[in-house]
């Protein structure tokens, strides 16, 4: 069926500002990616997934100017944590700022490196579970990202890494706009911790493809910045094996539009997949709009599922959660779990929440719930009473209210990390 015009035109004006990589081995799935976006065109209004959340400024052929964020007043995130660094500048990667010593265990490359040659082990991974998840719901920007990317790292990993590997983003530009496509492979029986920091660019459009073999385990951990006009959209992609180990979490403060998409699905039995994920925004100085989208398939025995998302919105902030739970018939003895909550800090935010199950096999147990809320006026009131300063008070509930996603993180380093960065926000936007 032909695309409706306006589709058809805002697709070919974001498409005629990239080139398209040739040759190598990434080459037949850029191409195959492409015609995919074509024929699917950029996502509009009407699209279902994409009611709650515009993506005008993410389909304008030109990324919004955005202002670099001084981050100056605070250590970098993780600064305190033992990590590999890599550093990517508006999507370029720094060697000089870099580490040049990989742990052992791990093989790192760069794709815009690794791409000239002919024969990859990636090649049977990249665009491949972008391309097994365009279906029943459609990621045009994922599509977009696996033909066009420009850099991103190609991870193997065949033993335990006990260092985590942290890909540090760098916003210089005012109209970056960089697109990273990573790819991770755990072989069976091994573990890996992937840290992200910062925002890639003004604008950006990041993808990860993970394969987790039978019994690896891989920890994910993103932090966002603090940039409060960056436009955001990522996407991760990852397939589970027997009884392997999935954790995803993300931290967000402030950012005038980010969608985080997540999609895994369980191949084989006994696996556990968690993706969870904290949100603070301020509208008072700059729009603040998030959005997270998960989209989870069992389709193996005896598998758990956990999707925890909360999110603290204040000054005219819009939160929006989608997530859903897919059993297949097969997909006997599944646990699968979904809450979204959100904590309104006055009458002019909102929480858009669209959870849903679909469920073909009967012997499962799978829930899901949605709350929107406001201050326990009684609980600040008893933190007053005690002689807790008001806005001191306001701080320790929301960070009681972030406790449950903040717990999906494992290690206790990266979680006092990021709970630091929590703090710090509140701090500066007390009132």
């Amino acid at each position: 069926m032909a695309l409706p015009q306006a589709k058809q035109d805002a697709t070919e004006a974001r498409l005629a500002g990239l080139t398209l990589p040739q040759g190598g081995w990434t080459d037949a799935a850029r191409k195959a990616a492409l015609a995919r976006l074509t024929a699917m065109g950029l996502p509009g209004n009407r699209d279902e997934y994409w009611r709650f959340t515009r993506p005008t400024d993410l389909n304008a052929a030109d990324a919004p100017a955005s202002a670099p964020m001084d981050e100056s007043d605070e250590a970098p995130i993780f600064d305190g944590i033992a990590v590999v660094n890599l550093v990517f500048r508006d999507g370029v990667f720094d060697a000089d700022a870099s580490d040049s010593d990989m742990p052992d265990g791990v093989t790192v490359e760069r794709l815009s490196e690794a791409q000239a040659s002919d024969i990859h082990w990636a090649s049977g991974l990249y665009g491949t579970l972008e391309a097994e998840e365009q279906d029943p719901v459609q990621r045009p920007f994922a599509a977009l990202n696996t033909a066009f990317a420009t850099e991103g790292v190609l991870l193997h990993v065949t033993g335990k890494v006990t260092t985590p590997i942290c890909l540090r983003y760098v916003h210089e530009g005012e109209t970056s706009d960089p697109i990273l496509h990573h790819v991770v492979k755990l072989d069976a029986g091994t573990e890996l911790t992937l840290l992200e920091a910062g925002a890639p660019g003004a604008r950006f459009n990041t993808s990860m493809e993970v394969d987790v073999a039978d019994e690896a385990r891989f920890h994910h951990v993103r932090a966002q910045g603090r940039n409060r006009d960056r436009r955001a959209n990522t996407h991760s992609f990852a397939r589970l094996g027997r009884e392997s180990v999935f954790k995803s979490f993300t931290l967000s403060l402030n950012g005038a539009l980010t969608r985080n998409e997540h999609v895994f699905v369980f191949n084989g039995d006994d696996a556990s997949g968690h993706v969870a994920g904290a949100a603070i925004g301020d509208g008072k100085v700059a729009p603040f709009h998030h959005d997270d989208t998960v989209f989870v398939t069992h389709d193996a025995l005896n598998c758990e599922s956990r999707q925890v998302f909360k999110k603290v919105l204040k000054n005219g902030a819009v939160g929006v959660f989608q997530g859903k739970i897919l059993v297949k018939k097969d997909a006997q003895k599944t646990d699968g779990y979904q809450i979204s909550q959100a904590l309104l800090l006055d009458d002019d935010s909102q929480f858009l929440a669209k959870p849903e199950l679909e469920i073909y096999a009967d012997d499962v147990a799978c829930s899901h719930g949605s709350t929107t809320g406001s201050i326990d006026e009684d609980m600040l009131f008893y933190l007053r009473a005690r002689g807790v300063p008001h806005a001191r008070a306001m701080d320790l509930l929301v960070l009681a209210f972030l406790a449950e996603a903040m717990q999906e993180i494992e290690a206790e380093g990266i979680a006092e990390s990021l709970t630091t960065r929590l703090s710090n926000w509140l701090e500066r936007h007390a009132g």
